[in-house]
């Protein structure tokens, strides 16, 4: 990711600290999940699941194959099912919690436009409500939609960054507060970079 795409990031070794995290960022391109994975400490690696749209990435057997096996994805679909929990994805990143793995979650649900950010949906909220013990790590990335735009497969070497912030307990059990405590930690970020 740094020599190919330029992606400057410093490893996030102050992650082995925490029993378990959420990561939570901005979502430009496919590139996001990859550069977030390269910064990780490989002692950990294996305990961190990127949360991604099963309509796309298991949208095959070979597709989802492919996405357990390279990023260890937990493949969740983008609507609640209250009628069958075992499908609810608000359920499956819990269980995945209480398996032992960390989480990365890109609440805006899709790839927007580059260096915009869209409106946050409440799912982060609803996990960080059943399980307040778990803090999240704020992370903006900067340039990874230019480097590979939503429906662009070309990668183009653009000077990209990826900020982390510290590790944060959630203030409120009320999801609007959290949505707007999360993008608040996001603009600061942004604001840094």
């Amino acid at each position: 990711m740094k020599i190919i795409v330029g992606v400057k990031f410093d490893k996030a070794r102050f992650l082995l600290n925490e029993n378990q995290f959420i990561i939570i960022a901005n979502h430009n391109s496919h590139l996001d999940t990859m550069a977030i994975m390269a910064s990780l400490p490989a002692k950990i690696i294996h305990k961190v699941k990127p949360v991604a749209a099963a309509d796309y990435f298991g949208k095959t057997k070979l597709k989802a194959t492919l996405s357990n096996y390279l990023i260890n994805a937990l493949l969740i679909q983008r609507k609640r099912d209250k009628e069958h929990p075992e499908n609810d994805p608000i359920n499956q990143m819990i269980k995945a919690l209480d398996d032992g793995f960390s989480l990365i979650i890109f609440p805006e649900g899709t790839r927007g436009e580059p260096e915009v950010q869209q409106p946050l949906k409440p799912g982060v909220g609803y996990v960080l409500i059943k399980k307040p013990q778990i803090k999240y790590v704020p992370v903006y990335l900067k340039g990874m939609g230019k480097a590979m735009p939503k429906d662009d497969s070309l990668l183009i070497p653009f000077t990209s960054s990826l900020t982390y912030g510290r590790p944060t307990a959630i203030k409120s059990p009320n999801i609007i507060d959290i949505i707007k405590q999360i993008e608040g930690d996001l603009n600061t970020l942004r604001e840094k970079g």
